[in-house]
């Protein structure tokens, strides 16, 4: 028969009972536990788990927690519909405190048996909370992060986030997806339980301080609403909304909505995908699409080269072959002239010699008996022509008058009528004025 260890000796001078064997002592704090009082106490449930054997979670109020344990035949007994008990539901249970004392292999553990549960509705601090989105969305609180302007390709990320979570691995993985290169400044605050808000606050404070910082990163992985709760806290979203500096919220998964999402300028689904939304580029494909378009634009450029070295070849020939058509047409023009002017000589040459003959008849016709009475008869005609020549006239003593504009004035009352008169005499003009 195996026996356990020796009973050491107490504490002295302690006054307390014992020392008693830890799991005599287990046993009798399970005993004691069960024999209290069965009551029915009311929570809102969190942290929902149904196990093989069990189905756990915890009832949860603004004073306390409760862990509750249902045997799972009881739970599957109740038949209730799928999603009818999820995070935030207010439940009413039935039982009382039981305690399991553990092994060598096994933890200890603590829990309020229940025997029974009623569903009683929507619970109170899920209510709080929409009465929170409500009031921070009718203050305009969620609109100022969504009009600030982010880099596609920031040169420093501020990350708040916990230090030993995995949400630290997946922003980095997202980053070096994206193949940035850029400045990561991490501010490690605790994610969970009641000094997380406060905490979180002042890091995104001082990450908004630095002027380096383009975007800041939200991270925490999955949980429950109840874990999460931290990031609906009023101080920490109004905090967020009067950032000079975009955040981004990834909290939780796919499912989850706490009030920073509803804050933020960007909610992403995930740690990696807060990454990705922090760092629009994707610095990998930007390089392989430049990459791309330099070759591209170096065979365009060698083809545009080959193409205009082508051009340029033909354009060297055309002159050629211009000059060659161009001496053609002078050859043929000038052919064509001469024998132009040859046929225009022998033309002239013809006319002039009739013309000649023409003269040389005509002279010989005029030096004959015709030519001495012509002779004198044009005599004649220049004695008549002198006769009566007015300047002839003139030189005999008389004169012509006119107005000043060559309009003769051959009366009296004319010249009385005219006034300013020109009288012309043999040797030259005068002007005469009519004073009676």
């Amino acid at each position: 028969m195996t026996t356990g260890p020796a009973r050491p000796e107490g504490i002295a001078r302690s006054g307390l009972p014992g020392p008693f064997a830890v799991g005599a002592y287990a046993r009798g704090l399970r005993d004691f536990l069960r024999q209290r009082p069965r009551v029915q106490v009311f929570g809102e449930v969190w942290n929902l788990r149904v196990a093989r054997t069990r189905v756990f979670f915890e009832l949860r109020d603004r004073d306390g927690a409760l862990p509750c344990a249902m045997w799972r035949e009881r739970f599957d007994a109740l038949r209730l519909p799928e999603g009818a008990l999820a995070d935030g539901t207010q439940l009413v249970v039935a039982g009382g405190p039981d305690y399991y004392p553990g092994s060598p292999a096994a933890s200890p553990g603590f829990a309020f048996d229940v025997t029974a549960v009623r569903i009683a509705g929507e619970g109170d601090l899920l209510a709080q909370l929409a009465e929170l989105r409500r009031k921070l969305d009718a203050e305009g609180l969620f609109e100022p992060q969504k009009v600030l302007g982010r880099p596609a390709l920031p040169h420093t990320i501020g990350v708040v986030t916990g230090e030993q979570g995995k949400a630290r691995d997946d922003v980095l993985a997202g980053l070096r997806r994206r193949g940035w290169a850029g400045r990561l400044v991490w501010a490690f605050a605790p994610v969970q339980d009641r000094r997380a808000a406060p905490a979180i606050t002042r890091a995104l404070q001082d990450l908004a301080a630095l002027d380096d910082v383009d975007v800041v990163i939200v991270a925490r992985g999955g949980g429950s609403l109840a874990d999460l709760f931290a990031f609906c806290d009023e101080t920490l979203c109004r905090t967020v909304a009067l950032l000079r500096v975009p955040v981004i919220a990834s909290v939780g998964h796919h499912t989850d909505r706490t009030l920073l999402d509803d804050v933020a300028a960007f909610s992403a689904s995930t740690p990696t995908h807060a990454a990705e939304a922090a760092v629009a580029l994707d610095v990998g494909e930007a390089r392989r699409d430049t990459r791309a378009t330099a070759a591209a634009l170096a065979r365009h450029g060698r083809r545009a080269v080959v193409e205009r070295a082508r051009h340029l070849a033909r354009m060297g020939r055309v002159p050629g072959e211009h000059l060659a058509r161009s001496r053609r047409a002078l050859h043929q023009q000038l052919r064509e002239l001469r024998a132009a002017a040859t046929r225009r000589v022998a033309l002239e040459r013809a006319a002039t010699t009739t013309r000649a003959e023409v003269l040389r008849r005509k002279a010989a016709a005029g030096a004959g008996a015709e030519a001495d009475a012509r002779r004198r008869a044009l005599d004649g005609l220049a004695l008549a022509l002198t006769a009566h020549d007015p300047r002839r006239v003139l030189e005999r003593g008389y004169a012509i008058v006119d107005d000043r504009h060559g309009k003769l004035v051959t009366s009296a009352a004319r010249a009385r009528e005219t006034g300013a008169l020109r009288v012309t005499f043999s040797d030259a003009s005068v002007d005469a004025r009519i004073e009676e």
